[in-house]
């Protein structure tokens, strides 16, 4: 089995990159992919310690992007997995990363008066990375920890959703430039938990999968923690109707996302290595590996 979506904390997860690769090795998965918001770091630092133990670590992230929703010319965030198979990202797209986590940095500070607002007070101390590297997962944890909300879910609910933040917004690059710069940079590019796109409608949804790989997109994820069967099935239906590969994995944060574990999901997620397969031969004859 395999894991193609896990955090660590470089990003938003609480498993260290080293104590993620243990997790892995003795949850048994044959390959690894770590994909950290907007960074590398996590997979930088895991990589020496996989190799020791044998395990195939994949380099990846998960970008965040925008996408016009038409309501209102509102811009939706839309994630994107990035996996780079034959080789490493080179430093043109590494450093054009720094740009994004610039835009985390602005976000949380216009976080942090957003909660002051609202009478409470926290400081940077409180939280556990610096400005740049937080997501609202760790400022959910500290709201609980200091006894302003019950549990994560309640923090999200009344302060850090979408529409708790609305008028709070990083500027992201859009969908198409995400999905172009992570090609151009030898990676591949799948579509992250489908289910979350901002259209709930299963045709409006399928269209709008559609038009975005109209734009170059490799793959879907079919397989996610947050998927039904249904769901799976529908969406292993729709990337055959559209020529796209599959991918899958647990999204695992740790203790950020309770119930989920490294490899399985809710339970029941069972990604077959097979699925890694096909996205290697594809990579290897869209963008061999370099002699």
């Amino acid at each position: 089995m395999i894991d193609l979506h896990t955090h660590t904390t470089c990003s938003d997860g609480t498993s260290t990159p080293e104590a993620l690769v243990q997790e892995a090795c003795s949850a048994g998965l044959r390959a690894l992919a770590i994909t950290d918001h907007d960074t590398f770091a996590g997979f930088d630092a895991a990589l020496p310690l996989a190799r020791q133990h044998g395990l195939e670590l994949i380099c990846g992230l998960e970008l965040s992007t925008h996408l016009e929703s038409g309501q209102n010319g509102r811009k939706a965030t839309v994630h994107l997995l990035g996996y780079f198979l034959n080789h490493p990202p080179p430093p043109d797209f590494r450093e054009w990363l720094t740009t994004i986590s610039s835009t985390r940095r602005q976000r949380n500070l216009q976080l942090m008066a957003h909660l002051r607002k609202r009478g409470i007070a926290l400081a940077w101390e409180d939280l556990p990375l610096p400005p740049h590297a937080l997501g609202r997962a760790h400022f959910a944890r500290v709201l609980v920890a200091k006894g302003h909300v019950p549990d994560q879910h309640t923090a999200f609910a009344l302060h850090l959703s979408d529409e708790a933040l609305a008028g709070i917004h990083r500027k992201l690059p859009a969908l198409t430039e995400g999905i172009e710069r992570i090609t151009r940079a030898g990676g591949l590019t799948s579509l992250a938990h489908p289910v979350r796109l901002p259209c709930r409608e299963l045709p409006a949804q399928h269209s709008l999968i559609g038009e975005i790989a109209g734009s170059g997109l490799h793959a879907i994820e079919a397989y996610h923690c947050d998927h039904n069967s249904q769901d799976t099935d529908r969406l292993l239906q729709l990337a055959g109707d559209l020529d796209l590969l599959v991918t899958g994995g647990s999204d695992y944060h740790g203790a950020n996302k309770p119930g989920v574990l490294l490899g399985k999901g809710r339970g029941d997620l069972a990604v077959a290595y097979a699925v890694l397969e096909r996205m290697k031969h594809h990579a290897c004859i869209s963008n061999p590996p370099l002699r």
